[in-house]
C-alpha cells in the first residue's frame, strides 16, 4: 500500500458574536485540514496545515511522501523533519505542517489494522479523559450577564473546571472579572487563567499576586512563549502552577523548558508539536521529569480525537494508585466557544460524563469526517 495523494482544506466559519483574548479578536473560526489517500482508497485526516502551513504541505512535504508506505510513520516523520531541519523551518508553520500529515498517517494505519490509535501507542490507561471547559473569552457587553451565565452553564453541564482569559483589560479589571467568575462557580470548581503571552515578568507577577487568593489551579502563558528565564522568574514568585508550551514545535524546542523546569504544567498542542508521534515524545519526557502534561486543544474533531488518543495513554504524574485529575492525572482542554467547524464536520459527538470525555474506540482516530461538510466550509 502506498500514499497516492494529499489534499489540503482551509475551513472558515463566521461567528455570530466576535470574541477575543489578549492578542486578537476574531469574527470567524478557521482550521487547516489535510486528507491523505492511499492507492487502496483508505483515507486519513490530519489538522494543523492552516494558512502558510498548507503551502509547506503541498510544495515541500507531499512530494517526499507520495509513493511511500503510510504505515511507516516514524520514517516519514524523520524524512519530513530532515527536509526542514537545516534551514530551521521545522519551527512555526513547518512544525504544524508535519503535525497535520503525521496525524493523518496514524489515522490511516489504524484503519488498515482495524485498531484505534491508542492501541497503536501501546494501549490506553484510561477509557475517558477528564476535561475542562475553555471559553469565557472577551465579548462586547459581557459583564456580568453573559460571562457569568456562560460560567454557570459549564458547571451545569458537568465540567469540573474551566479556563478564562486575562491580559486583554487593565490589571484591576481583569482581577475583578476573574473574581466574578470564581464567586459565580463557587470554590469546588477548578479555575484557570490564560494570558496568551500578554505580560512582561513584573506585570505577570503583579497580576498573579492579585489573583492568588482566588485558588487558581494554573496561570497559563504569562510571558512570551520563548522566554525561558521569564517563565522561571514568574514560576518562582507565584503560588499557583505555571503552564505553557502550546506554541512550541518538536521536542527540540521543548528541551530547555523541560530540562530547566520552566513549567509546572506543559501543554503541547498536537497540531503544532509535530503530530501524534512528537506529542508522545514530549509528553513522556515531561512525565519522566515529574512535569504534568495537560494537552492544549482548540480545533476540529480531528484534533480533539487525536489528543484524546494520546492522553488516554499517558501515565499518572507522579505514579499513583488513585490518580486525581489536576493533581496526578492528565486533564485536557475542551473548547466550548462557538464553532461550526467543531460541531459540523463529524457526525459523531464526544460524550461528556462526569467531567470526562470518552475516548473514541473505532479504528484510527475513531471518528468519521464528513467530506461534504468539510468542502462546504472550505474557502
Amino acid at each position: 500500500m502506498k500514499i497516492k495523494n494529499l489534499e489540503t482544506f482551509q475551513l472558515s466559519a463566521p461567528l455570530a458574536i466576535p470574541f477575543g483574548w489578549s492578542q486578537d479578536t476574531i469574527s470567524s473560526r478557521s482550521v487547516g485540514l489535510v486528507k491523505i489517500t492511499t492507492d487502496d482508497g483508505i483515507v486519513g485526516w490530519g489538522e494543523g496545515c492552516g494558512g502558510p502551513s498548507a503551502a509547506v504541505v503541498e510544495d515541500i512535504l507531499a512530494p517526499l511522501i507520495v509513493g511511500e508506505d503510510p504505515t511507516n510513520r516514524l520514517k516519514l516523520w524523520q524524512k519530513m523533519f530532515h527536509s526542514l531541519y537545516n534551514a530551521n523551518l521545522a519551527v512555526g508553520y513547518g512544525g504544524s505542517a508535519i503535525s497535520a500529515i503525521d496525524t493523518a498517517l496514524w489515522d490511516i494505519t489504524g484503519k488498515i489494522l482495524g485498531l484505534p490509535i491508542y492501541d497503536l501507542l501501546g494501549g490506553r490507561i484510561r477509557n475517558s479523559v477528564p476535561v475542562y471547559a475553555t471559553g469565557l473569552y472577551y465579548t462586547e457587553g459581557e459583564m456580568p450577564t453573559r460571562l457569568l451565565a456562560e460560567a454557570r452553564g459549564y458547571v451545569e453541564s458537568g465540567f469540573i473546571g474551566m479556563k478564562t482569559k486575562i491580559g486583554g483589560l487593565k490589571i484591576e479589571d481583569d482581577v475583578n472579572r476573574v473574581k466574578a467568575i470564581r464567586d459565580e462557580i463557587g470554590p469546588d470548581i477548578k479555575l484557570m487563567v490564560d494570558a496568551n503571552q500578554a505580560y512582561n515578568v513584573s506585570s505577570a507577577i503583579r497580576i498573579g499576586q492579585k489573583l492568588a487568593h482566588l485558588d487558581l489551579v494554573w496561570f497559563e502563558e504569562p510571558v512570551n512563549a520563548q522566554d525561558i528565564d521569564g517563565y522561571l522568574s514568574v514560576k518562582s514568585s507565584l503560588p499557583m502552577a505555571i503552564a505553557g508550551g502550546e506554541n512550541l514545535r518538536t521536542r527540540y524546542e521543548f528541551q530547555q523548558f523541560l530540562s530547566r523546569r520552566a513549567y509546572d504544567i506543559v501543554q503541547p498542542d498536537i497540531i503544532n508539536v509535530g503530530g501524534i508521534s512528537e506529542m508522545r515524545n514530549v509528553a513522556m519526557t515531561a512525565n519522566t521529569m515529574g512535569i504534568q502534561v495537560n494537552p492544549h486543544v482548540w480545533g476540529s474533531p480531528i484534533m480533539i480525537a487525536a489528543s484524546l488518543h494520546v492522553a488516554a495513554t499517558l501515565p499518572p504524574c507522579p505514579p499513583s494508585g488513585n490518580p486525581e485529575p489536576f493533581v496526578q492525572e492528565t486533564v485536557m482542554e475542551y473548547d466550548r466557544t462557538p464553532s461550526a467547524i467543531r460541531d459540523d464536520i463529524s457526525p459523531e459527538t464526544f460524550k461528556l460524563t462526569n467531567g470526562r470525555l470518552q475516548v473514541p474506540t473505532g479504528p484510527g482516530l475513531g471518528i468519521t469526517v464528513d467530506e461534504k461538510a468539510v468542502r462546504s466550509l472550505s474557502s
